[in-house]
């Protein structure tokens, strides 16, 4: 198995670059989130017009005289993202789809947690209005209180509960 990977710490340095970047570009930062909130209107105006018209958290974003919510910079990134990962994968020769298994637990079992936690996290990205790009990276690299107290609750949630979920991947 090819184990190349990047140094993690030229990795952070990049992401901070990125992330600099970014908000000296657009005046904002990163976060993928938005994206996926611009992508489910986009699909709810697609799939039920009426609702969407009458549903005043979509008027905000869809109707007339409004932009396709596809249109925003936060789905191009995201979709960059994806097309980086694929092409970072394929250079270094990582490019598979394995699920690997615990000691404990079958891959369907790992599957329904991933699934589960993913959901949670979701979420937690609504409840705190941005995910851990949008919310504690982002925020943290313009001061904001918010930002820290985020990146310490999801630090936090995660060390908590890895004691109780250790014996599903160990």
């Amino acid at each position: 198995m090819n184990t190349k990977y990047m140094n993690p710490y030229l990795a952070g340095f990049l992401l901070g670059m990125v992330l600099l970047a970014t908000i000296f570009i657009t005046g904002r930062g990163l976060g993928a989130s938005g994206a996926i909130k611009d992508v489910t209107i986009a699909v709810m105006d697609g799939v039920a017009p009426a609702h969407t018209e009458k549903a005043p958290f979509f008027n905000n974003y869809v109707g007339p005289g409004k932009e396709n919510p596809l249109k925003s910079w936060l789905v191009f990134e995201v979709a960059g993202v994806f097309i980086g990962a694929f092409v970072s994968g394929l250079a270094s020769n990582r490019l598979k789809f394995v699920t690997e298994a615990g000691l404990k637990v079958r891959p369907k079992l790992r599957w329904l947690f991933a699934a589960i936690g993913g959901a949670l996290f979701g979420l937690g990205a609504q409840f705190a209005r941005g995910c851990t790009s949008g919310a504690a990276l982002s925020g943290m690299a313009v001061l904001s209180t918010a930002g820290f107290v985020a990146m310490l609750a999801i630090f936090g949630t995660g060390y908590a509960v890895a004691y109780f979920a250790r014996k599903l991947w160990l």
